[in-house]
């Protein structure tokens, strides 16, 4: 039985971890929380919901449209909302307030043109379970952890192994710096921000698959900002860590204690981090961006 609930835990934390990654690759470069995070997971699973179940494409382009379409959403919001108060060297407070708008938009704009009533992707897997060893796990949550896992291990080989993610550090250590150096910012800003919002877009995707597509979804990306912190902020590895921890701990309180006091555990959790290691797990102080 324990063994059980630390599978589905982990396969619950792998969906926090895209979201969570996201959150770190964006704090890491400018130093804030990006609110709409969670929006643009939710506005991804309403584009593959429609590709799918209503104009009718095959599922894997529909996911693919849905996680492109995620990305470019992140991107323009950076272009409209971020850009010229990250140029004009303002606050990182007044980004943290842009991405509030953002996210209360994003929220109406799914309400207006679509509906507040909740969607249920048709069947795309069958739902049945796989037996391990005695173990018994769904089909869809192994998948959503082997996604979860590629996209994850595809993310930290593009930081640490390619060019541009060798600039993507340098921005995070030092943009003004990083200019001087020839390296042009915009661009790899743009990039961070269409890699989160893919990946908010595959997290979306899987939370939409799991249960239900609905214009308030993105706010699950709040515990996914909460595992990063714990795992400390701008931290990617931590970032993943955090998810995992959290995603088993939730599992566990609702099998062994109540499901009613899950987020209470969750929220504790935040606030006993701040605490006592406000700089996370894995986390350094991070100084103001230039």
């Amino acid at each position: 039985m324990l063994f059980q609930q630390l599978i589905n835990g982990v396969s619950i934390g792998g969906i926090y971890a895209l979201m969570a990654t996201g959150y770190a690759l964006i704090y890491s470069l400018l130093g804030f929380s990006n609110w709409a995070h969670g929006d643009v997971a939710m506005v991804g699973a309403y584009i593959g919901f429609l590709c799918f179940a209503v104009v009718r494409l095959p599922f894997l382009p529909a996911a693919l449209v849905a996680v492109g379409g995620a990305g470019l959403l992140s991107v323009l919001n950076e272009r409209v909302a971020y850009r010229r108060i990250r140029r004009n060297n303002s606050p990182t407070m007044f980004l943290m307030i842009a991405a509030m708008g953002l996210s209360v938009t994003l929220q109406n704009f799914i309400l207006v043109t679509v509906g507040p009533k909740f969607k249920t992707f048709p069947t795309v897997l069958p739902v049945k379970s796989v037996s391990l060893g005695g173990l018994h796990i769904g089909v869809l949550d192994l998948v959503s952890l082997a996604v979860a896992c590629v996209a994850i291990c595809a993310l930290q080989f593009m930081i640490t192994r390619t060019q541009a993610g060798l600039a993507i550090k340098a921005c995070a250590s030092n943009m003004r710096v990083s200019a001087l150096m020839g390296i042009n910012i915009d661009r790899y800003v743009t990039l961070v921000f269409f890699l989160a919002g893919a990946l908010a877009g595959v997290g979306g995707l899987l939370v939409g698959l799991k249960y239900t597509v609905y214009p308030l979804m993105g706010n699950i990306s709040l515990k996914a900002f909460i595992a990063s912190v714990f795992g400390g902020l701008g931290s990617i590895p931590g970032a993943i860590v955090g998810a995992l921890f959290i995603g088993v701990m939730e599992v566990l309180v609702s099998g062994y204690v109540s499901a009613g006091l899950r987020d209470l555990f969750t929220f504790g959790l935040l606030i006993a981090v701040l605490l006592i290691r406000p700089d996370g797990l894995f986390g350094r102080t991070v100084e103001e961006k230039a």
